[in-house]
């Protein structure tokens, strides 16, 4: 930006700040002693006025009387009162730091004067404890009697880690689960209806059916996975969101190859419950117990040891050399000691496992200074809404005493979207942080490209090496780390630690040893059960590792006897199909199913459940359906088309056609040999199997 430019857009925000101000003491003044106040002619006042209007900043209504000078009253919106508050700030910000320049010309030395606001903004940031929302021990165990009477809402797990950091004053200033103006505002301009900060909408989903039984200003029970009640809730708000536009306004998107997205879509209730939470117990971890701690404890740990700023390094991956000279150089940088501050909660489908992340954080954290360092997790169900998602962190960070953040390049960003593009551009993340960095109470440190420099053996930012064309500069890309897990090459030394290393072998082994399901999609009589039983006898003959079969009628035999065929039970039985299939996975053996499932949402649901634990390869067996009714020896397209059986996939229900399948195998006129050894070429090209 130019320095002329610069100039005009600060007197055009001090123009607004201004004006601002003057409604909000006046909203009743005439034009003319409001130009007078503000020392602009009415045309001027009329413009600016018209500008604050249309950018949504004020509202306008008529006001009756005699005098036509004062026929109108204004307002200031939410928005307009957190613009006011924003350029006020920016403006004692500005007007402060000409006062430092000035002093120190004047006196040779720089001025501690900070302005009280702020000391006392800086001082309720990151030592004095925030406010939670659990009640007294003995007041808790009250209400949990009388709680068990209320009618109770069972948590999802990304609701349970929500409510956790509801309650224990992570996502302050909430009080709770977000009632319909609030949300509003949030999808909207990423702030409350108050007009306070808060990019992320967090709100309580629920089924139609179970929104029926519940009236506004009605108690509600919230119970954890095991019908432990945590919390209740007084239901304030009763309301049916616009999924698609909270898609766009949140995500960037309406694109289901956004996780969040697709999640909106196909796994969250229609209807959303909004209202203040009462806590009465925090969610039960039985895992790394010493290392989670609650906003309020990590502030107290950081008055004991006298902390006064705190970089936190935000992760949902294991930490390499790389990640640790970059928290080093941040840290230095910011003059602040380091918490390094990994998600536990639910992160990336795909991502590794956080039980094998927090041992590797363990395995290296003695590689830091114990004086300068410390480690605790954070129960996150993080949303990968890239620069919506670094404010939050920011904001998250800032409640856990942290004055500084390192804010990445493509920030929670969650990769490619249908049209094979990134989600969010490298540095949007930085951008959005930085334009709110004042009002979050978090400084953002920038993340450094790590480089590793062959000849002096060490890593260095890769912006800062001047000698690039004389030295050798190494690095390992992400995609090439993990196919080198993959297939159990060497990961040298200078990349990561032994330890690390050790402990990501230990959970994931080379592919051609790990467990994995092929699962088959067609219409009724394509050829996938078929295919599969060649297939599987090609496996089992190869040896090695125990092979399944769950085919869809053996299913429907042995596991959902009691499924219809509607949408609903058809999609219990395809996601039933998936656990087992998840399961078998986990343990090192090969599920082969082959069902229809008919529907994308169903098919991804289970991709994600059996990609937590090894590798999934979708086959679509794409048998046209005129060549499907040919082959039909039970009669039922037949039956179908006569309308006696209902829904019937392809006939009088859909079938959703795979985009992206793994592999796609034609069936007329091939034979079934030829299909299976498709598949087993597939798999080697996988690295699932080893090559013949």
């Amino acid at each position: 930006m130019t320095s002329l430019s610069a100039s005009s857009t600060l007197r055009e925000d001090d123009q607004l700040f201004r004006l601002l101000r003057q409604l909000e003491k006046a909203p009743e003044a005439s034009q003319r002693a409001t130009a007078e106040a503000l020392g602009i002619s009415l045309g001027t006042l009329n413009t600016q006025l018209r500008a604050a209007q249309n950018a949504g900043l004020i509202v306008v209504s008529n006001r009756p009387g005699p005098d036509r000078r004062q026929r109108f009253a204004y307002a200031l919106t939410p928005e307009g009162t957190a613009v006011k508050n924003r350029l006020i700030d920016a403006f004692l910000a500005r007007k402060f730091t000409e006062y430092a320049a000035l002093h120190a010309e004047l006196t040779g030395s720089a001025s501690d004067l900070v302005p009280l606001k702020y000391r006392s903004k800086l001082m309720q940031s990151n030592l004095a404890p925030i406010p939670e929302l659990y009640v007294s021990y003995d007041s808790a165990q009250k209400l949990k009697i009388e709680a068990g009477e209320l009618t109770s809402h069972d948590l999802t797990p990304r609701q349970i880690c929500d409510l956790e950091l509801l309650m224990n004053g992570g996502f302050y200033p909430l009080k709770g689960f977000l009632g319909e103006d609030d949300y509003n505002g949030v999808v909207e301009n990423m702030r409350l209806a108050d007009g306070q900060l808060w990019p992320m909408p967090i709100t309580l989903d629920v089924s139609e059916d179970f929104a029926a039984k519940i009236e506004e200003g009605q108690d509600i029970a919230l119970r954890d996975q095991e019908g432990v009640i945590l919390a209740t809730m007084t239901v304030t708000d009763k309301y049916i969101p616009n999924k698609s536009k909270e898609a766009e306004k949140v995500f960037g998107a309406d694109d289901l190859a956004h996780p969040a997205v697709n999640y909106l879509h196909n796994s969250a209730g229609k209807v959303y419950l909004g209202g203040p939470v009462t806590g009465i117990q925090q969610p039960v971890h039985y895992d790394f117990r010493a290392r989670r701690d609650t906003p309020n404890e990590l502030r107290a740990y950081f008055r004991k040891l006298g902390w006064r700023k705190i970089v936190a390094f935000q992760t949902r991956n294991p930490l390499h050399r790389a990640h640790q000279e970059l928290t080093f150089r941040a840290a230095k940088e910011a003059q602040a000691n380091l918490l390094i501050h990994p998600v536990v909660g639910l992160t990336k489908p795909g991502d590794v496992d956080h039980f094998t992340r927090v041992r590797c954080y363990e395995a290296v954290l003695d590689k830091y200074p114990a004086s300068t360092t410390t480690m605790s997790l954070l129960n996150l169900a993080m949303r990968m809404a890239g620069p919506r998602e670094a404010v939050w962190h920011g904001l998250i960070r800032k409640n856990h005493g942290c004055t500084h953040m390192i804010v990445g390049r493509d920030h929670a960003g969650p990769g490619k979207n249908s049209a094979g593009d990134d989600f969010y551009g490298p540095y949007d993340a930085q951008e959005l942080f930085r334009e709110h960095q004042a009002e979050i109470g978090c400084e953002m440190v920038d993340f450094k490209h790590m480089v590793y420099v062959q000849e002096r053996a060490q890593y260095e930012p890769a912006d800062e090496i001047e000698d690039k064309d004389n030295v050798t500069i190494l690095n390992i890309s992400g995609t090439e780390r993990r196919r080198r897990l993959a297939e159990g090459l060497e990961i040298p030394e200078w990349f990561s630690f032994p330890e690390v290393v050790k402990e990501l072998r230990r959970t994931k082994p080379p592919r051609s040893k790990q467990g994995f399901t092929v699962f088959f999609t067609g219409f009724s009589g394509s050829g996938k059960s078929t295919i599969a039983n060649a297939l599987m006898v090609k496996l089992m003959e190869m040896g090695g590792r125990p092979v399944t079969l769950l085919d869809g009628d053996v299913v429907r035999k042995h596991l959902s006897s009691e499924l219809g065929f509607s949408k609903e039970h058809r999609d219990i039985n395809i996601k039933r199909i998936g656990y087992v299939a998840s399961e078998i996975t986990k343990n090192g053996g090969i599920a082969i199913c082959a069902p229809i499932a008919p529907y994308t949402a169903t098919r991804r649901a289970v991709r994600e459940m059996i990609e937590e634990y090894g590798a999934f390869c979708e086959v679509h067996v794409a048998t046209t359906i005129e060549e499907c009714e040919k082959r039909d020896r039970k009669g039922l397209y037949k039956l179908a088309r006569e309308g006696k059986i209902k829904e019937f996939t392809g006939i009088s229900d859909p079938y959703e056609e795979p985009q992206n399948p793994e592999l796609r195998v034609e069936t007329e006129n091939v034979e079934v040999d030829n299909c299976a050894h498709q598949v087993i070429l597939k798999l080697e090209s996988m690295g699932l199997i080893a090559g013949s």
